[in-house]
């Protein structure tokens, strides 16, 4: 547990150290809108090359299919194109972020670690869970919620491989300390939110309003991927991800929102008091760009942006409504983000955590509400029961 932590820490550190030197090339940053577009267009076009020449990289659903089955990854080569293709997409300014592709990454090197010590099943599935929670805990720097995260996200409803919740939870300190040590990074949270106000019985209605709003914005981007998805499948495998690069271009000359996943930018909606048409551009761009590279090719996760389109319309939602900007803002990001991962431990944790912001029960109530009212709704279709004849 520790040796895969640590590996997956190491690991963690080497992939941000490389995303940071490809931003400093590529980012949106360092170039004009016009120009920018046309970096956009060519890596794509180097993404659709690199899959074909150097086979399929793979995703999370793969993963979680695998743990489910066998218990983890039986080889490690999609890695070859799954970390190029992330680092180039990423760098380059995608509104998808880096969460997908290394947890993808640490946990199949957990399950490599398995398999080279000769583990059985039960041991390489709890430790290619391990990875995968060293791998969320870099990221979003909370070891419990990304602990349990990793283990809530193989299933449609619960945490079912209990077992591996405490080996998790080491390999995530574990990963955790040595990436901070590596990186010099700090143990504080993510974002700088402000205190919330105290707690009334009313905000129990604002939890419950933003699961519901949770739950259609999640439903919107399920529904909105599967479409985009069968859309892109009509294109040449080649040319999709340089039609993705196009698209998200595009929508950056409508708001430069629509650029970078949105962890940089969340600090930015709270402080700056932007008019809600910008905001609601802002989302619209975010919520489309997302949802256009998760199905043309590029590689990355969807987690922070849901995140970030809590934010905004939490925002908008707090000034038409009088409510308390941060309790709403938090309920949504939350909200959002379990109606199509259904997580709402690990993203209840997860939320409060990155926001250095009091667990809050609005925050669990907005989690709960948009995970039942998703409960239909499917995005990770590998994610599933528990076989019961696993012990």
């Amino acid at each position: 547990m520790v040796l895969v932590g640590v590996a997956s820490g190491l690991v963690a550190a080497a992939y941000i150290g490389a995303l940071h030197l490809v931003e400093r090339l590529l980012g949106p940053e360092h170039w004009g809108d016009g120009a920018h577009l046309l970096v956009l267009a060519v890596v794509g076009a180097v993404i659709g090359a690199l899959t074909l020449v150097l086979g399929s990289p793979g995703d999370v659903e793969l993963l979680v299919d695998n743990i489910h089955v066998s218990g983890g990854r039986q080889d490690i080569r999609d890695l070859r194109t799954l970390i190029p293709v992330s680092l180039l997409g990423i760098g380059a300014g995608s509104a998808i972020g880096p969460e997908a592709p290394l947890v993808q990454t640490t946990g199949s090197l957990g399950s490599w670690l398995a398999r080279r010590n000769g583990l059985g099943t039960e041991e390489l599935r709890i430790l290619t869970i391990t990875g995968m929670a060293a791998g969320f805990t870099v990221l979003f720097g909370v070891p419990l919620g990304g602990a349990i995260f990793a283990l809530e996200i193989l299933h449609r409803r619960g945490l079912q491989y209990y077992e591996a919740l405490l080996p998790a939870a080491i390999g995530a300190l574990a990963g955790y300390a040595v990436y901070t040590v590596v990186r010099g990074a700090g143990l504080g949270p993510v974002w700088s939110f402000p205190a919330p106000h105290e707690l009334r019985a009313v905000d129990l209605l604002v939890g419950v309003g933003a699961g519901v709003a949770g739950a259609g914005v999640a439903t919107a981007f399920t529904y909105a991927t599967v479409a985009l998805r069968w859309l892109s499948h009509r294109l040449p495998a080649l040319a999709r991800p340089m039609v993705g690069g196009l698209v998200l271009g595009g929508l950056a000359f409508l708001s430069p929102y629509a650029l970078t996943f949105g962890e940089g930018q969340i600090d930015t909606v709270l402080a700056t008091r932007l008019g809600i048409g910008t905001l609601l551009v802002a989302a619209a761009c975010k919520f489309v760009a997302s949802s256009a590279m998760v199905s043309s090719g590029w590689r990355g996760g969807f987690i922070i942006p849901l995140f970030f389109l809590g934010v905004v319309l939490g925002t908008v939602a707090s000034r038409q409504l009088h409510t308390d900007p941060v309790v709403t803002v938090v309920a949504l990001m939350s909200a959002c983000n379990v109606g199509v991962t259904k997580t709402p431990f690990g993203s209840t944790l997860v939320v409060t955590g990155m926001a250095g912001v009091a667990l809050l029960p609005t925050t669990l109530l907005a989690s709960v509400v948009a995970l039942v009212l998703t409960s239909r709704v499917s995005l990770i279709d590998t994610q599933r029961e528990r076989d019961p004849v696993v012990a």
